[in-house]
């Protein structure tokens, strides 16, 4: 089993039950609950199905609800595995081409009609729904909320590593997933606030109303006053030749697989794209005791945090800058990537391709906010407000104040004389922010006391080491006046505590001291297993990942309250003050593969519609011969029409205009369906067949 069995932070839920299901007609075991999706993976299957155009093979891609690429057979029906919760005796099918759906001659059972009334209604139960929900429900307003995960907090549930921003704010310092229980549990103290979870938004109605399809058997109408959109985002997609390859994912999948159902999916990965879902990707694989060959960055800067580029270059990981990948390739599956440098017009450059020996390649390219039924609320004059990324693509600890504006928005719309807090938006801008300038630093000379040293360069919100400093030694210069400004050790006298250093979301704190006159001691963070023993001799490396010394570990002290390991090192005097880390991975090593020909013919021929199978070239053909300058009209050749309502192909259809010759800015946008995911027509009128089964079930969607 594909399972991570030892993880440093993360451990399988208590009472998790094991039980059996069938796959193709074998017998498999799996978590009672998870994704079908995650126990398949767990077992090394990754095809789901193969499409009826091509035969192409479909496995996970956003594993969201968002495309329609892990569709099976299961228990007779076609469901979205990634979001169809595993049951004891569950017959899964790959599909194959089209399902025969189940003949039903019998007469309609029962037609119940289930509904709920509320003040408001938000979509959404991450960092943002959340947070609105708590200001809502302290304002006394009745809040129904409703999100498509079994667990509530959006991305934070999947988030290992510590948030930036401050304590008081956002609980800087903290793991995202201890952010996503403290913000549920403050909403469920409330009475007024009723949080649904597998509970996705099907439909929005003209006449105020939601469909919720709950616990993916029940069809729930909800009538609402006012609406809050917090959908959060869904990843962008790269086009490239064998992108729709099994194998091929976004990051926030695969922090699905890792960090939320502790699957091992893939040994070796590569990650496109340096911005902080990229990075953070990169730390949480190594955790998982994943490989990562490196990070490929297309422009001539890493777009995330410098402390989080500095601390995956720390444990070994090379990120490689005007790189992009032009090929993935293997039989069913991802077994191998090139990539290639980049000319300044982001055009592949011949001659310097390099191929990797990978499994996965994770596409970490930004985000699109899942803003539709904001959209729609608004065309259809509904009082609505987005929130959180669905708004503004930023940090959850943003979302967080821009749930609370948007609370206090709504309600001044409804016509509730409440305070407007400027500070809270002013708050969330910072907490928004991109990074700001860059400073060096003077170097520390170690003393016979304690001393911190910042490996924090960057501008960046974040101020935690300086409220958790028990000497309150530690503070932020005042440049901007803001959490902006980078820390500095002010005071007298410090402790040597450690809190600082535990506390450093970005790993960039550490503690020196002078122990001869020759030799210092370095306190470094560290966050994954513990398998090493005081004595032991280890690479020692600088902010940038460089090696300086061997040093020999004398203590190991866990922080438990935040979860991190303090390793104290003896080095040479000189060195300590440049030590910012431990060296734990190395270069994986690579060798040339092929040498591109004429990239955009490549691009031609890969499909730009993963739902329908049409490939770029099918597209252009099709603009030029018709003289397009309506995207719309691509829905003619199945663009657009697929299960994920455009959702990923709408990326593309800009470079199909420009392939064929024309200015993408004087055509007309695809309109997007607001489609989230597909409800059985029984489930519609409640008659209790979403679980079909029966002996025939094994026989549908056969080829």
């Amino acid at each position: 089993m594909n399972r991570i069995e030892r993880h440093p932070l993360l451990r399988q839920a208590a009472g998790a039950r094991c039980v059996k299901f069938s796959f193709d007609g074998e017998d498999f075991e799996g978590i009672e609950g998870e994704p079908v999706s995650s126990a398949l993976m767990a077992s090394g299957k990754h095809i789901f199905s193969h499409h009826v155009k091509d035969g192409a093979p479909q496995g996970i891609f956003c594993a969201n609800g968002q495309c329609s690429q892990c569709t099976m057979l299961i228990d007779g029906i076609p469901k979205k595995a990634c979001m169809t919760p595993l049951a004891a005796g569950m017959d899964v099918r790959t599909l194959k081409g089209l399902p025969v759906l189940p003949v039903s001659d019998e007469k309609l059972a029962q037609a119940e009609r289930r509904s709920i009334r509320t003040d408001i209604f938000i979509i959404g139960g991450g960092p943002a729904g959340l947070a609105a929900a708590i200001e809502l429900g302290n304002l006394g307003y009745q809040v129904v909320l409703a999100d498509d995960k079994a667990s509530l907090g959006g991305k934070l549930v999947l988030q290992t590593h510590k948030f930036f921003g401050s304590e008081s704010d956002c609980y800087a310092g903290m793991r995202g997933y201890e952010i996503a229980r403290k913000l549920e549990e403050e909403a469920r103290r409330l009475p007024s606030v009723s949080l649904l979870s597998s509970a996705p938004v099907v439909g929005l109605y003209k006449d105020r109303k939601a469909g919720i399809f709950l616990n993916f058997e029940s069809y729930v109408i909800v009538e609402f006053t006012a609406l809050i959109v917090a959908a959060g985002a869904r990843e962008k997609a790269l086009q490239f030749p064998g992108w729709d390859l099994p194998g091929v994912i976004g990051a926030g999948a695969f922090q699905t697989l890792v960090n939320r159902d502790l699957v091992k999916a893939y040994e070796k990965i590569m990650i496109v794209g340096s911005g902080n879902v990229g990075l953070i990707a990169a730390y949480h694989a190594l955790q998982a005791g994943i490989g990562v060959v490196g990070i490929f960055e297309a422009a001539g800067k890493i777009s995330g945090y410098r402390v989080h580029a500095d601390k995956i270059r720390r444990v070994g990981v090379p990120l490689f800058l005007n790189t992009t990948i032009v090929k993935a390739e293997g039989a069913g599956k991802v077994e191998r990537a090139t990539v290639a440098a980049v000319d300044e017009h982001f055009q592949s450059i011949q001659g310097t391709e390099r191929t990797y020996d990978v499994d996965a390649v994770l596409v970490a390219v930004g985000l699109a906010p899942c803003n539709e039924y904001f959209e729609q609320a608004r065309r259809y004059g509904i009082m609505a407000v987005a929130a959180g990324d669905a708004a503004e693509i930023a940090e959850a600890s943003s979302a967080m104040y821009g749930g609370k504006t948007a609370a206090i928005e709504l309600a001044r719309m409804l016509g509730r004389n409440v305070e407007f807090h400027p500070e809270w938006e002013a708050t969330r801008r910072i907490l928004a922010s991109r990074p700001g300038d860059s400073y060096e630093r003077a170097p520390s000379v170690p003393g016979a006391e304690w001393r911190p040293v910042f490996f924090c360069f960057e501008e960046i919100p974040c101020n935690p080491c300086a409220t958790v400093c028990p000497a309150h030694s530690i503070a932020l210069k005042h440049n901007r006046g803001t959490i902006m400004d980078l820390p500095s050790f002010s005071g007298e006298h410090c402790t040597g505590c450690g809190a600082c250093v535990a506390i450093c979301p970005g790993l960039a704190i550490t503690l020196v001291r002078k122990v001869s006159e020759d030799a210092a001691e370095v306190v470094l963070p560290w966050e994954f297993n513990i398998n090493f023993e005081v004595g032991e001799q280890m690479d020692l490396v600088d902010q940038a990942g460089s090696f300086v010394e061997r040093g020999t570990l004398v203590s190991m002290r866990r922080v438990r309250a935040r979860e991190t390991w303090l390793l104290t090192f003896r080095v040479q005097l000189s060195n300590a003050p440049k030590i910012a880390g431990i060296r734990a991975r190395f270069e994986s090593e690579f060798s040339p593969y092929y040498a591109l020909t004429e990239h955009e013919d490549s691009i031609l021929d890969t499909v730009i519609c993963r739902c329908e199978r049409v490939t770029m070239r099918e597209a252009v053909e099709f603009i030029q011969k018709h003289n397009l300058r309506d995207a719309n009209q691509l829905k003619s050749i199945r663009i657009g029409m697929g299960a994920c309502g455009g959702k990923t192909c709408s990326q593309f259809i800009s470079r199909a205009f420009a392939l064929a010759g024309i200015n993408p800015a004087s055509t007309e946008q695809l309109t997007q369906r607001p489609l989230f995911m597909e409800v059985p027509m029984g489930a519609l009128v409640n008659e209790g067949m979403h679980r079909l089964g029966g002996k025939d079930a094994g026989v549908r969607g056969a080829p």
